[in-house]
């Protein structure tokens, strides 16, 4: 059974955690290894998927965890495997480059992600987008070398496009969102590198003109305002302006800035309508200890405040950066400037703020103003739903 649905897989490389990488973004103007972003396509809110020396994010679903190996995932040989990332996504754009010697079937395969128990492993039920090709010449042809691959998905469907070729439809009716995952079955050498994912269908929540769409929670100290420049500014703390709608499970980008050294501010989600600071929040703090980024002070710019620390703050005091944060049932993850910061699962026993325990239900999105010191701005403020 299990040889089975490895074979069926799909291929993508996709490898665990542990040391902690170089920074995601290389400088400007130079150009993006093959597990780099450039400067433009953090801001167009690319997220990497695998950091190029960690599997961070991912784990084994079938069989050995997959290892890194010179800034790639590789995977076992000894026996079949399927290595999944953690973080589900509806709509997405996904890249990668796959390294066979022609022995190994790999594939790149999605499944349905768990619902509430993180210990239960998604669905087995999964579909193929990537396969290996069933004539010689073109499996020849894409032996020894990395081919590159595009997959887009989109509600039930998937175009897929592999080493250049022509697109060709794959359905995904069933798994959407979906968590991606890497599959071989152990005859030869599989490699995955540059898996880089790209959320599409965010819609906009901030008009760039005014405040609507957003409340002010009245009788604190906060000033939010928007810049003639069209950002959303806040002053002063504290303070907490929220949307007016609410959201359940999504994917939510923007683009934030700090207006001075070390400024506190977060990002909180499934909070309470109408009720101050409540609700998970993501950490914007830019400062570490020692000269050293993986030592965030106060948990750090992306960390899930009071749960997880950052494993690296990747943003800089008055510099734009992007922050990417997916909630999906209990597990939450947040990529700053494309480069995962944080994947955690809320084990908690059920509670009405997320404060105090887990919380399923829809919430408000809102923008802290944390104390006298606060001047923080936002803009490009988008959030996709999923179903």
């Amino acid at each position: 059974m299990r040889k089975l649905l490895c074979l069926a897989t799909i291929t993508i490389g996709v490898v665990g955690q542990a040391c902690l990488p170089t920074p995601a973004l290389p400088a400007t103007g130079s150009p993006a290894g093959p597990n780099a972003l450039s400067p433009k396509e953090a801001s167009a809110g690319w997220l990497l998927l695998f950091d190029g020396q960690t599997t961070f994010g991912w784990q084994p679903l079938i069989g050995s965890p997959w290892t890194v190996q010179d800034g790639a995932l590789v995977a076992p040989t000894d026996g079949p495997s399927v290595f999944r990332a953690d973080t589900a996504f509806a709509d997405f754009i996904l890249k990668a480059e796959m390294w066979t010697d022609g022995n190994a079937s790999p594939y790149i395969r999605i499944y349905s992600p768990p619902d509430r128990d993180p210990a239960e492993p998604p669905s087995l039920k999964g579909a193929n987008l990537v396969g290996p090709p069933t004539d010689p010449a073109k499996r020849a042809a894409q032996t020894g070398r990395w081919v590159p691959i595009e997959i887009t998905a989109q509600a039930g469907n998937a175009r897929v496009r592999v080493a250049g070729g022509r697109a060709y439809p794959v359905s995904r009716e069933g798994h959407n969102p979906s968590v991606i995952a890497l599959c071989s079955d152990g005859k030869g050498t599989v490699r995955f590198r540059g898996i880089k994912l790209q959320p599409i269908g965010l819609k906009s929540i901030f008009n760039g003109k005014d405040l609507t769409g957003w409340k002010v929670i009245p009788g604190h100290a906060s000033v939010y305002s928007v810049t003639p420049q069209g950002w959303l500014n806040v002053k002063n703390g504290n303070g907490d302006i929220q949307t007016e709608g609410t959201y359940k499970d999504f994917v939510l980008q923007l683009e934030i800035i700090s207006n001075g050294p070390h400024l506190n501010s977060g990002v909180f989600f499934r909070a309470i309508p109408g009720e101050f600071w409540s609700g998970y929040e993501s950490q914007i703090r830019n400062q570490w200890e020692d000269d050293d980024r993986t030592k965030p002070v106060d948990y750090g710019t992306g960390a899930i405040y009071g749960r997880q620390a950052a494993r690296k703050v990747v943003s800089s005091d008055n510099e734009w950066f992007t922050m990417t944060i997916v909630a999906h049932g209990p597990h939450m993850s947040v990529w700053v400037n494309g480069y995962q910061v944080s994947d955690w699962t809320d084990n908690r026993p059920p509670a009405r703020s997320g404060r105090q325990g887990y919380r399923a239900e829809a919430g408000v999105i809102s923008l802290q103003g944390h104390d006298p010191t606060t001047d923080l701005s936002f803009r490009n403020i988008r959030i996709a739903e999923m179903p």
